[in-house]
């Protein structure tokens, strides 16, 4: 069986590539998906980030690298998304993932849950937590409570941090320097040379999602370049 410290290893210095896509686009399909974690894994990704317990199923019966499962999930009355409960974590688990992705902001967690019964809970399982934050000191909180690793995946993406228009280079630095733990870069990684810079402010691993596999997104981009833009197409 591998280890915490060798399947943290296992990524040092790699890519991860996030293999996701929107609810109603025809790519949400746990063969297409799984597919597109092999293909990652054939072209040198040494892991791969999977939303839902069926698409990370499919994935863990074709792929051999780590898979970094969450379930993105919405909740009245909560901002938090990104695996926002015990219920959704159990899930995830049950799925294969070897590694659990959080959401460890400061926000407030669907029905009263705690993030440290989320990251104990992953624990006993014996499976390895990513701490998806968007602040330095939300890092530091996730350090405390036993996170595994720290990713900079929802800096822009809470009130806070909206401006934050690229990925976050000075945050790796800081979390870094501040808490010892493995930091991932991820959000908004659009170039190799994206890529190369989060190594240098430290990053122990980059994810690439949608630079990579964002598929819908990119031909509307390149269809809308068009003299006539995008094709009406109908949908029966």
């Amino acid at each position: 069986m591998t280890t915490s410290a060798a399947l943290i290893e296992q990524i040092r210095g790699r890519l991860i590539v996030s293999c996701q896509a929107p609810p109603l686009s025809p790519m949400h399909d746990p063969y297409v998906i799984a597919r597109l974690a092999l293909t990652a894994e054939r072209c040198g990704a040494a892991g791969v980030r999977i939303d839902t317990p069926m698409h990370i199923d499919a994935a863990r019966a074709l792929c051999r690298v780590p898979i970094i499962g969450l379930h993105k999930q919405a909740h009245p009355g909560s901002a938090v998304y990104i695996t926002p409960t015990a219920s959704a974590a159990t899930g995830v688990i049950g799925a294969g993932a070897a590694i659990v992705a959080v959401d460890a902001t400061a926000r407030l967690r669907p029905n009263g849950e705690r993030l440290e019964d989320l990251v104990a809970l992953i624990h006993a399982h014996g499976r390895l937590v990513m701490a998806d934050v968007a602040t330095d000191v939300e890092g530091l909180a996730a350090a405390a409570l036993g996170a595994d690793l720290i990713a900079t995946t929802l800096s822009g993406y809470t009130g806070a941090t909206a401006r934050q228009l690229g990925p976050d280079f000075a945050l790796i630095e800081q979390l870094v320097s501040a808490t010892g733990v493995p930091v991932v870069c991820e959000g908004r990684v659009r170039t190799p040379s994206d890529v190369r810079q989060a190594f240098i402010a430290g990053a122990h691993a980059v994810v690439v999602g949608a630079a990579l596999t964002a598929v819908d997104q990119l031909v509307r981009q390149f269809a809308a370049a068009t003299p006539a833009g995008p094709a009406a197409v109908d949908d029966a």
